[in-house]
């Protein structure tokens, strides 16, 4: 039981978009834009990157409205594993080896500046917040780990080297980052939207130079944030050859130990681990969008071989926007648009990044400059090996002749069994059997 309410136990077949975090929590209801509007800053998007904008934007006493196509949370948001932490993986080392220790220690600074901004938010809202350890574990000999501390201890940051965890096997070591925290989305993002300037059911069909044409009307704006999980626009940024589209599974066991923290192996295809309540958490499973991977099977081998007396309460799946050297985009969307801006890319930490992009680009809306916007420049180097593969995967499917395709650019799309949906190897489109969109970067259905 969580708050009173038993979670709703989802099967193949059913929608797999229904987390706990959507059947415990009650989002508030906005009406459609109706006509012509005028507003300095417009936020296309109402997940929690729109969401934090449009906080942070309210509270600087900026002028915006945010504009969403379905219902805020409608999206990706909805489905995460709900971690607050500076700890992203083994990043440190690698931002240090690619950019310099001074953009590990930016990109450090911004996500425990995001870490305190939560739990200022956090503190008059009943959301499940809790302060826990987070871990990134190896599962090997921990080589990686050891470059990452590393790093962090040349950044100056208290990490600290474990040798034993409350996982159910042995680990090659794993690094301890203190004070991080988990948390309900949904509850703190109902709380802070309700007083937010948003309309819903606003789909943005056109986004011309200073203004937006939508479904019911038009926007004009001096500048606009695209905050739509992948932008919308193609013609600028490159940003279908600089991202994938990366899906992963979660299931959620009663009966099922407390790990006291929060865990995510160091390999891509590794699992997580976090406990909300009586529940535990496992994420994994995961592949690129329109390929095949271990799903919920995967997971629920684990869980019967680790945790042979726990029932699954509810199972979903979520996706996210890998970039080329693991750092979000954050900034000008282009150097082409100036007065257009994106928050993209999260790569799995959208809980940080999202509160850090808030922070950016509230700075960069107002013409201030923000100490963090460096690291995070949309505009930084694209040549990374990710790049060639992310190109290679497009063309392949671009020349595959079969049937359907996605509307974004004419990949062939790939039948998913596990959730059965049409998916996009290229960009990660995903659509329902019978055509209907689901995730973007496509904007329309696709005829079957």
């Amino acid at each position: 039981m969580i708050n009173g309410k038993q979670p709703r136990i989802l099967t193949n077949g059913d929608d797999m978009n229904q987390s706990i975090w959507t059947e415990t929590a009650q989002l508030p209801t906005f009406q459609p834009l109706q006509g012509d509007i005028k507003t300095h800053v417009l936020i296309i998007g109402g997940g929690i990157a729109g969401l934090l904008c449009a906080y942070h934007l309210q509270q600087a006493g900026a002028d915006y409205i945010l504009v969403e196509a379905d219902r805020i949370c409608s999206g990706i948001t909805k489905n995460t594993t709900a971690k607050i932490t500076s700890q992203h993986g083994l990043i440190y080392h690698r931002i240090e080896k690619r950019y310099g220790l001074d953009a590990a220690q930016q990109y450090l600074d911004a996500n425990e500046l995001a870490l305190t901004r939560y739990r200022e938010l956090c503190r008059d809202v009943d959301c499940d917040y809790q302060e826990r350890p987070s871990y990134v574990y190896s599962s090997e000999d921990g080589a990686e780990i050891r470059k990452e501390l590393e790093t962090l201890r040349r950044i100056g940051y208290p990490a600290e080297l474990v040798t034993e965890t409350a996982l159910p096997f042995i680990t090659g070591g794993a690094i301890k980052f203190p004070r991080q925290a988990q948390f309900h989305p949904l509850k703190l993002l109902a709380a802070i939207a309700s007083d937010l300037r948003i309309y819903e059911h606003t789909k943005v069909r056109d986004l011309l130079p200073g203004k937006a044409i939508t479904n019911h009307g038009s926007v004009t704006a001096d500048k606009v944030i695209v905050a739509t999980h992948f932008p919308l626009l193609n013609k600028h940024g490159m940003y279908f050859l600089k991202m994938y589209q990366h899906r992963s599974y979660v299931i959620a066991l009663e009966n099922a130990a407390d790990v006291h923290g929060m865990y995510v192996d160091d390999y891509e295809k590794g699992m997580s681990f976090r406990n909300h309540r009586d529940l535990l958490l496992i994420g994994g499973g995961d592949h690129r969008t329109g390929k095949k991977g271990g799903s919920w099977r995967e997971l629920r081998d684990f869980a019967h071989r680790h945790y042979p007396l726990s029932k699954e309460t509810a199972h979903w799946a979520t996706q996210d926007c890998m970039t080329l050297d693991d750092i979000p985009y954050i900034g000008q969307y282009s150097k082409s648009t100036s007065n257009l801006y994106v928050a993209t890319g999260f790569n799995k930490w959208g809980m940080s990044t999202a509160m850090a992009a808030g922070e950016i680009l509230t700075d960069l809306v107002q013409g201030k400059e923000n100490p963090y916007a460096q690291v995070f420049s949309p505009s930084r180097t694209m040549l990374h090996p990710q790049l060639l593969l992310n190109a290679g995967e497009a063309a392949l499917n671009l020349l595959t002749p079969t049937v359907p395709r996605c509307p974004h650019m004419g990949c062939a799309l790939k039948y998913n069994v596990q959730e059965h949906t049409w998916d996009c190897p290229c960009h990660g489109s995903r659509f329902t059997r019978d055509g209907k969109l689901i995730d973007n970067p496509a904007t329309d259905d696709k005829n079957m």
